[in-house]
């Protein structure tokens, strides 16, 4: 694993819930199709998946927006799909249409062949790009790893794509809940792997992308979407090198569920744009960190309501330890590159700002 000295450690101080200078800031999909130089190595690569499998092209496109914007963390380029990929469900990224998979599972022959990949096998080139990125980042700032979440995952791999609904995997929940349970367990031991080998490799956090969570009702999602988060976190903190480092998980559309999210044991809760930054703060922010949470459309307004809005999360949140700012989704291919660079700078100067007035 790579050693080096950490030159800025806002973001890891923030999710520690220790004093901070200013708020650390780094953005969801901040390595994307919005900076013409991703859409020109992407072009290089030949496709996404030529990006996402290729470390040397992962490194770059992860660096990208370092040399823009004054970031406080840097996010490993991949995505979250390349678990069922080394599972063998074949994906692939049609053009306009997403993430599809040759082989959904989607009764109990299916999903009894699923293993667990090898990380030092099918997912090697992930390891192999956190490694160089460490490598490149000379402690520049700190380098985040991640994965989808167990019901994430789930949700495409029985679909077999996208989906408005999920409707699939749903039913497989309400109709055979024990097969349903069988498919998130191998999906949950995968996904401890991963993350306890992107450990290893040299990443500085951990963070799990429950995009698809808010689609279940509450009794289902404790069931089975946080069950199987919970059962992730704790093989973290049973890894010696995992459970030093901060996890943050992130379920959109799940506010009725923070307390519960926090207790799972994770270090910081990722938040959408959906509820008061404040009132979360005060549900469970003295047992956390939290991380979030402008609305992503707001970066298509003009520079003044960027501004504003980063003004107003910042003040909601107020002069409490814990904060790092995020957008609540990620950033989307329409942004002006200008605007972030607005929303970065904003926060660092008014994160200054609430500390020394206080």
């Amino acid at each position: 694993m790579t050693t080096d000295i950490l030159r800025n450690d806002r973001f890891l101080r923030a999710l520690r819930r220790e004093p901070t200078d200013t708020t650390p800031v780094w953005v969801m999909r901040q390595a994307g199709r919005y900076l013409p130089e991703y859409r020109a190595t992407r072009t290089k690569a030949g496709s996404f998946m030529g990006l996402a499998t290729h470390p040397e092209y992962a490194c770059e496109v992860t660096l990208q927006p370092l040399e823009r914007f004054e970031l406080d963390a840097a996010i490993l380029f991949s995505d979250i799909l390349t678990i069922p990929d080394a599972m063998g469900l074949g994906l692939s990224f049609a053009q306009g249409e997403g993430p599809q998979f040759a082989h959904p599972v989607r009764d109990a022959a299916a999903i009894e062949r699923l293993t667990v990949p090898d990380m030092d096998g099918a997912l090697r080139y992930v390891m192999d790009a956190v490694r160089l990125i460490r490598k490149e980042l000379h402690g520049r700032v700190p380098l985040i790893g991640f994965s989808g979440s167990p019901w994430t995952l789930a949700c495409y791999m029985v679909e077999g794509q996208g989906s408005r609904d999920f409707a699939r995997v749903k039913a497989m929940a309400w109709n055979e809940p024990a097969l349903a349970h069988r498919l998130l367990d191998v999906i949950a031991r995968s996904v401890s792997a991963y993350l306890i080998a992107q450990a290893h490799a040299g990443a500085q956090a951990l963070m799990v992308f429950d995009t698809w969570g808010g689609l279940l009702g509450p009794v289902p999602f404790r069931e089975f979407s946080l069950r199987y988060m919970a059962q992730v976190v704790d093989a973290l903190k049973a890894d010696a090198v995992a459970r030093e480092l901060p996890v943050i998980l992130f379920s959109k559309g799940a506010n009725g569920h923070l307390e519960a999210i926090a207790d799972t044991g994770c270090t910081g809760v990722g938040l959408d744009w959906t509820i008061d930054i404040g009132e979360a703060r005060r549900r469970i922010g003295e047992r956390v960190a939290l991380q979030g949470n402008l609305d992503p459309a707001v970066l298509r307004a003009s520079p003044e309501i960027v501004m504003r809005e980063a003004r107003a999360v910042l003040d909601a949140f107020g002069n409490h330890p814990g904060h790092v700012f995020n957008l609540g989704h990620g950033i989307t291919p329409e942004v002006d590159p200008d605007n972030v660079k607005v929303l970065v700078d904003t926060v660092h100067e008014h994160g200054r700002i609430i500390r020394n007035n206080n």
